[in-house]
């Protein structure tokens, strides 16, 4: 370290992964994630610098949920890292789903500085073709209440106990890019308001999704009051449209696991059990999701009190996370008066008809944008709604095998039978 602050007298530190996904770290030594974070920390601190430790961590030993393992490794080891090092947390406790409740370290290591690591890039959000707007996600996070009395996420990342007692301490948060070397830095032009979110809730998480849109809105496309109205608009459901025709009601992982690009939910065949999304639905024929209950994995337990009897509670659970905590049989009725199929199927049908609306909705605006830019978009909204039927045809002729139940008459049913879409490893690359 000497060495290299002779060289970079400004080197701020180290980003560390370790003991994740096959790769080596203190654990494979006997150390904990404490010793290898504070072995790095003790050799910055005479310079300055800082240790930024992820968390992300799971391993093929502990198979039985790996919403757990991160929770289980790091929070004993609450208060006993260096001043100068921050643990550095996802949003939620898989990897990035279109949606996942907070991870349950958040509110659960009050002597450890935490750093939120978000992921502007849509890795399984479409990636560099779907418009989906991600503030609402992000503040669906940062607002999260970690113990049911109000103590948010946010208040979480600020460590408001430890900073009356350090007036030095780190306080962060961390976006995974979604900057490139197009021309416009981002590719898709609506790309460029996660990047520009993401810094607006880096300073300030109390803004609110709309007023981050439309600020962005206004600076990159036009201050005319209809157009900022309905594109607006547009980006605050698209989170939401997104998760529908994805991984509605809680379902999570169901991607094809080569590229994390389409629909893969009958996935079983990979050498690691938490790799396949059969692992993560759970789906036979009684119903579908994965039992994180005392009955299941018990992975709510990992929540304070009062927000792991929400989630316990099948009355309780909010439906958005329904089946990420519970197994649902297919004829169990809903809050809606829907069974659970009848609601899957038309959560994937409204998230696929409304990629339709949004390309209409565009397409409405052509005078209020300049040619390159409305092309551009609106070829991106021709690409979504293709693609959205294709998650929504693929997962429910996949998880019909299961239910045995027909597709409600006022609902598109699929085009073609599950072997049509298991092959179709990406059905809009050139040659198809």
């Amino acid at each position: 370290m000497d060495e290299i602050y002779r060289l970079v007298p400004d080197f701020g530190g180290f980003v560390v992964k370790a003991n994740s996904e096959g790769q080596p770290g203190p654990q494979a030594y006997g150390r904990s994630h404490a010793d290898g974070a504070n072995m790095l920390a003790d050799a910055l601190a005479p310079h300055g610098g800082i240790v930024m430790w992820r968390a992300f961590v799971y391993s093929a030993e502990d198979a039985t949920d790996r919403h757990k393992q991160a929770y289980n490794e790091f929070v004993p080891l609450d208060g006993s890292f260096r001043e100068n090092v921050m643990v550095q947390v996802k949003n939620g406790p898989i990897d990035f789903q279109p949606r996942e409740p907070a991870h349950p370290i958040f509110g659960a290591m009050p002597e450890t500085p935490l750093m939120m690591e978000f992921q502007i890039t849509q890795e399984y959000l479409g990636q560099g073709t779907h418009l989906v707007y991600l503030a609402p996600m992000w503040k669906e996070v940062l607002d999260f209440d970690t113990d049911g009395k109000g103590t948010t996420v946010a208040n979480a990342l600020s460590n408001s106990q430890l900073a009356a007692q350090n007036s030095q301490l780190l306080t962060g948060i961390a976006g995974v890019a979604n900057i490139g070397n197009d021309i416009n830095w981002t590719g898709y032009h609506f790309g460029q308001a996660n990047w520009f979110a993401f810094g607006r809730l880096a300073w300030d998480s109390d803004l609110s999704s709309a007023k981050i849109a439309e600020e962005w809105l206004r600076m990159t496309f036009s201050n005319d009051e209809k157009f900022v109205k309905t594109l607006k608009k547009l980006m605050l459901n698209s989170h939401e449209t997104c998760v529908n025709y994805m991984t509605p009601l809680g379902l999570h992982h169901l991607m094809a696991t080569g590229h994390h690009y389409g629909p893969g939910p009958w996935v079983s065949d990979l050498s690691r059990p938490e790799w396949n999304p059969t692992y993560y639905h759970r789906a036979d024929s009684l119903g579908v999701g994965f039992d994180r209950t005392a009955t299941g994995s018990n992975a709510v337990e990992q929540y304070a009190p009062p927000m792991r009897e929400v989630f316990s509670s099948r009355k309780h659970c909010p439906k958005k996370y329904l089946l990420w905590f519970h197994h649902v049989g297919w004829n169990e009725k809903l809050a809606s008066g829907k069974t659970l199929w009848e609601e899957l199927c038309q959560r994937y049908n409204q998230g696929a008809a409304e990629v339709v609306t949004m390309r209409r909705t565009w397409q409405t605006l052509e005078k209020e944008v300049d040619k390159q830019r409305f092309h551009e978009v609106d070829m991106m909204l021709q690409i979504q709604e293709k693609e959205a039927k294709w998650w929504r045809d693929a997962c429910l002729t996949y998880f019909q095998t299961f239910s045995k139940m027909e597709i409600p008459k006022d609902l598109e049913p699929p085009a073609h039978d599950l072997e049509f879409y298991k092959k179709l490893d990406y059905p809009y690359a050139p040659g198809h």
